[in-house]
């Protein structure tokens, strides 16, 4: 077996978790049958089959055929969320969006054919590049990590400017409504994941459902981005390094209001004068010197999409980021509590809940 770092520079894949494993013959069988057939000269054998250490939702694998690499999406193991982790949706839905938004993979292949590995998957061809993970993997200068934040919310504009009837997604979309579903729906999912150690969250939940604006909008909406699910075109001496070649992790994807996912986004966006709980739990490079702070990337994107903001306005818009993320993170507790789930890696979901609860409270109280 040879050493997979030279094919995985920037985004290293690890061995599977024991966990995690499912049958590689079986899948190499069934992909050699079911392939769109721009693929068939990869899928030939069996591949190695390492595991990305990231997705706390869906499991992601690199399956390294000699031709090429290729990359399998399934479920997790344990009880799953009503609308979650369905793999048909996120497959069918970059499918479509691929010609009209080439930033997303081409696919492989579906199967929902649970015998195969134990759950549906699809496959997705690897886009070459650097994920940007906690920290920058190549050097920046300010100036440089500016731009490169800049053209990160740039390539959301464009996703939020996608015309979605000529993609054939507008029937993602269920009408005015979506910010009150999206707080009913999260309100709901939470109250179906607490454990005994989750606190009151009542007076959060309630100014969330009075202070709800109404939808500003409708359009394609990615639901989870983050800098981890952008893929660069690479560091020096290599092609630009703050050039966005690909937008992975559509699982979340939908029709609906663009300040609802500038929100989602920015709950993850833990800047350098962030306490020192929040930034243990940064996942992105967003503390470097030189990116913008959560307050210019709104500025920035209003701008852009002629949206007019202020910073009452967009309270309402940061509080359900976070209460969304406790509530994402709450479901992964849950797992973890009831032991559907091993990794110990979940083991600070818990306290993260806490911490995102007294978190919403301060913005509630008027403090930043």
């Amino acid at each position: 077996m040879t050493d997979p770092e030279p094919r995985d520079a920037g985004n290293p894949a690890k061995p599977v978790r024991a966990e995690d494993a499912f049958d590689v013959a079986a899948m190499a069988g069934w992909l050699r049958g079911h392939a769109d057939p721009a693929f068939a000269d990869v899928v030939v054998g069996e591949p190695e089959v390492r595991q990305f250490p990231g997705g706390a939702s869906n499991l992601t694998y690199l399956l390294r055929y000699p031709a090429g690499d290729l990359i399998l999406r399934r479920p997790p193991a344990g009880t799953k969320a009503r609308s979650a982790h369905d793999m048909r949706r996120e497959h069918d839905i970059q499918a479509a969006l691929h010609p009209v938004f080439p930033l997303v993979a081409r696919m492989v292949a579906f199967c929902e054919d649970a015998d195969v590995i134990g759950s549906d998957f699809y496959v997705m061809e690897r886009l070459d590049g650097v994920i940007p993970r906690r920290d920058l993997p190549f050097d920046l200068t300010p100036e440089g990590t500016g731009e490169l934040c800049r053209s990160a919310y740039d390539v959301l504009v464009r996703l939020h400017s996608v015309d979605v009837e000529a993609a054939g997604l507008a029937g993602l979309g269920r009408g005015e409504g979506y910010v009150a579903r999206q707080v009913a729906g999260w309100t709901d999912r939470f109250a179906r994941a607490r454990t005994d150690d989750t606190g009151d969250w009542s007076d959060v939940i309630e100014w969330l459902a009075a202070e709800q604006p109404p939808d500003v909008g409708a359009c394609l909406i990615h639901n989870d981005f983050r800098f981890d699910n952008l893929v660069l075109g690479g560091g020096p001496p290599g092609p630009d390094p703050v050039h966005i070649v690909g937008v992975l992790d559509w699982e979340m994807a939908t029709v609906g209001d663009p300040l609802m996912d500038l929100g989602g986004a920015l709950a993850y966006w833990v800047q350098a004068d962030d306490d020192e709980f929040f930034q243990g739990f940064r996942r992105q490079p967003s503390s470097a010197a030189g990116m913008w702070t959560r307050e210019e990337i709104v500025a920035w994107y209003c701008r852009r999409m002629g949206l007019e903001m202020t910073a009452e306005r967009w309270r309402f818009y940061e509080v359900f980021g976070l209460f969304r993320l406790a509530v994402i993170a709450q479901q992964i507790w849950y797992r973890y509590v009831h032991g559907q789930t091993h990794n110990e890696a979940y083991a600070v979901f818990g306290p993260a809940v806490g911490y995102l609860e007294s978190r919403c409270r301060r913005l509630l109280g008027g403090e930043a």
